[in-house]
């Protein structure tokens, strides 16, 4: 299947460690909507237990990237992006990603910016569908999604708390030309020519693509790998923040010790449930490879998740914890709000108030 000539030109950026088995998937259901499909490999030295000694995956993720490149690329879509070491570190937690998201966005050509990591995967309807809305509404500067996140296997989803702050809300898709710079990879942050941030002009939020069903599928806790590696850069990078985190998976997703803990935004409730929804096709197809020994990769074993998902206990307390989630956002908007007003009223006291020496 390939796209209509007449949809916008999307360059697809990627950054990726470790993105194994994912990444063959990645780059196959992105294919027939990419004008150019840009990745970049590695990582920088906080999370070198999970890097080669020059920075690079350790999971075969770059050798994956070149045959496909040799084998599954006849458009010569497909740039990837190293480095002879490992990526920059310089400035916050994090800025080694802005580097690499920059590293794509340097060289990309398309008519917007399309970021995805590696196990972010949409429905190619929901695609066809966004293309002819940027076609039809050049306009659009910015288009964010509601996420689905899965846990161990393709039919469990994790919620949580902090999902109904909004930490399920991805800013994924820019409008690019001549001129506009990549500011920031945390949160994904597009300047046009003028200087002004894309999403605050046309922004299509993820709220109104929900109300479509259009939704990212995050396959970010489906393997325990990827658990265990993630858990370990998160730890390594910013342990400020993730102290804990490696216990929390080895208590929490390795083994079910409190199955309302089981996201790794682990210092809030969680909880597990059932995915009926179809899938796209390449999580389908990785799915199938797996289970048929095509590919290799070791998945959860499931049977604590199924007879937890059957009792009436787990149900009531799901349900408890979503309406008192309700009670959590209204007092999450109402802090924010407040913090707002002190941060405002700082900036008025010191230009009005403060006089100057």
């Amino acid at each position: 299947m390939m796209t209509d000539s007449s949809y916008p030109k999307v360059t697809f950026g990627i950054i990726v460690l470790n993105g194994e088995p994912f990444t063959p998937y990645c780059l196959r259901s992105l294919y027939p909507f990419a004008h150019e499909i840009i990745v970049v490999e590695g990582g920088n030295e906080d999370v070198h237990a999970v890097t080669t000694p020059d920075g690079h995956s350790i999971d075969g993720t770059l050798e994956t990237l070149w045959r496909f490149k040799k084998e599954e690329d006849p458009e010569n879509k497909v740039q990837i992006i190293t480095r002879n070491g490992f990526w920059p570190k310089k400035g916050g937690v994090g800025e080694w990603r802005t580097y690499q998201s920059r590293a794509y966005a340097e060289r990309a050509t398309g008519d917007y910016l399309w970021q995805v990591d590696i196990d972010e995967f949409y429905q190619a309807s929901d695609m066809e569908h966004l293309m002819r809305m940027l076609r039809e509404d050049p306009s659009i500067t910015a288009v964010s999604f509601k996420t689905y996140t899965f846990w161990g296997r393709e039919d469990i989803i994790v919620d949580s708390w902090p999902f109904g702050r909004g930490a399920d809300v991805f800013h994924r898709l820019f409008k690019w030309g001549p001129g506009y710079t990549y500011l920031t990879h945390e949160p994904p942050t597009v300047l046009n020519e003028q200087g002004q941030d894309v999403r605050k002009i046309h922004w299509v939020q993820a709220k109104t693509l929900a109300k479509q069903g259009i939704y990212m599928f995050h396959q970010a806790l489906l393997f325990p790998w990827q658990v265990k590696q993630k858990t370990l850069v998160y730890q390594d990078e910013r342990p400020e923040v993730a102290a804990g985190i490696v216990g929390w998976a080895e208590a929490n997703y390795f083994r079910l010790g409190n199955p309302y803990r089981v996201h790794n935004l682990f210092k809030d409730p969680s909880w597990l449930e059932r995915y009926r929804g179809a899938h796209p096709q390449q999580v389908e197809k990785m799915m199938q490879d797996i289970r048929s020994k095509k590919i290799q990769a070791d998945l959860r074993p499931m049977e604590d998740v199924d007879a937890l998902l059957k009792t009436w206990r787990y149900r009531i307390g799901r349900l408890f914890l979503k309406v008192t989630g309700h009670f959590d956002r209204i007092w999450f908007k109402f802090t924010a709000r407040i913090r707002r007003f002190l941060v405002l009223s700082y900036r008025f006291m010191q230009r009005f108030l403060v006089r100057k020496n």
